[in-house]
């Protein structure tokens, strides 16, 4: 005899077995990803693209440090972002604590220099458009064969995605690299990132690779681009530090100190004054600046003080000085002046230890401390002592 259910019956089984269904999927993924999505982190980017109409990627990498471990449930945020309207901004300003100003005349610097590579350019680009794309099934038989030790495999699966790193190149452009160079480094992350590659995970090869392309670009420009080199760690606080420093100045109206940048990056006083310290910008001595009547541009050395010259004034005063002692112990025995001029440096303004004295005549150092007592109290007795009182 036949079981009969109501319609309504059926609906809320049918219901019951959708719902079963995605929640048996869902956990398979999270299991996989073994890394719990910050789910709080999430709503509250959500909340705030909502507000705004859009989020930008720098908020998304800020938010999210360690995305790359939960690549699966970031494309279902990405996709849940597109169906509620939300836009994901890129935005590529003040990476690595480099200035806009600054990166126009680096950009404007690199474009003249790279006239020269121009044609390596070109023949590159043009050589990795003749390999064709894959799609989605093609990618999972080469990803299983590479795991099987297939080398071929993994090299097509390099040479397919090869344009991806041109892409994300680009965008660092002006940073202190050339173009050639980001492309080089950004093949080092891509082919860290098919080793890597696990494409039992779910998420596309293009997805997981643009992170390892990312980090070695960044990495390198850490190494390379400053003339004073910073550790890839400190130039990630960097990051977040200019980041507290943009939003604390929105926010206040005015530039932080370094202890409300402390207090919201939650580090120490200390720390922060240390990352404001190295966050300068480090300017060549050669540098142009301005330029006089004759349309002659100066240089920033030009404008610094030499303190290991004496100015001439000084020098002048000291001369004077000089000859005006010089005239005063005139009335002291030969013995006295040279061991005053030896002990002051009268002559070639070395002034020598009682100990040193006392080598050169031979006596010792007590012996000269009396001869020089004797001599100065001598020199406050004469006339010409009101010579030199104005150079106390």
């Amino acid at each position: 005899m036949k079981k009969v259910f109501s319609k309504k019956k059926i609906k809320k089984i049918k219901t019951s077995l959708k719902g079963g269904k995605k929640k048996i999927v869902r956990s398979s993924r999270r299991k996989a990803s073994r890394f719990r999505w910050p789910e709080e982190v999430a709503q509250k980017l959500i909340k705030k693209g909502k507000q705004r109409g859009f989020i930008t990627q720098n908020e998304i990498f800020y938010a999210f440090p360690r995305i790359e471990k939960y690549l699966v449930e970031y494309e279902e945020f990405l996709d849940f972002l597109e169906k509620t309207g939300i836009q994901v901004v890129e935005s590529n300003k003040d990476l690595l604590g480099f200035k806009e100003e600054k990166r126009k005349k680096d950009k404007e610097l690199f474009f003249d220099l790279t006239k020269l590579s121009a044609d390596s350019i070109q023949m590159y680009l043009k050589e990795i458009g003749h390999v064709p794309l894959i799609d989605s099934e093609e990618e999972i038989a080469l990803a299983k064969k590479k795991d099987k030790g297939d080398k071929k495999a993994e090299m097509k699966l390099i040479e397919a995605n090869l344009r991806l790193v041109v892409s994300i190149a680009k965008k660092f452009v002006g940073y202190g690299l050339s173009f050639l160079d980001l492309i080089q480094e950004g093949n080092i992350g891509l082919f860290r990132a098919a080793e890597k590659y696990d494409w039992e995970r779910g998420c596309k090869f293009s997805t997981y690779a643009t992170w390892w392309i990312r980090q070695a670009i960044i990495r390198s420009l850490a190494d390379q681009s400053r003339t004073i080199r910073i550790p890839v760690h400190v130039v990630e606080i960097l990051g977040k530090f200019h980041r507290a420093d943009r939003y604390l100045l929105q926010q206040l109206g005015r530039r932080p100190t370094s202890e409300e940048i402390a207090a919201e990056l939650e580090i120490e006083t200390s720390m922060a004054r240390y990352l404001m310290k190295i966050s300068q910008d480090v300017i060549s001595l050669e540098t142009t600046v301005g330029g006089d009547d004759d349309g002659k541009e100066s240089e920033l050395v030009d404008f610094i003080e030499d303190i290991k010259t004496m100015a001439p004034d000084r020098a002048a005063a000291l001369v004077l000085l000089r000859k005006y002692i010089k005239e005063i112990i005139v009335d002291l025995s030969p013995r006295e002046q040279k061991i005053l001029d030896i002990r002051f440096g009268l002559s070639d303004g070395v002034a020598h230890t009682l100990e040193e004295v006392g080598q050169v005549f031979g006596v010792t150092r007590e012996r000269i401390r009396q001869i020089e007592a004797r001599a100065l109290e001598r020199i406050r007795q004469l006339k010409g002592i009101k010579k030199i009182e104005d150079y106390y």
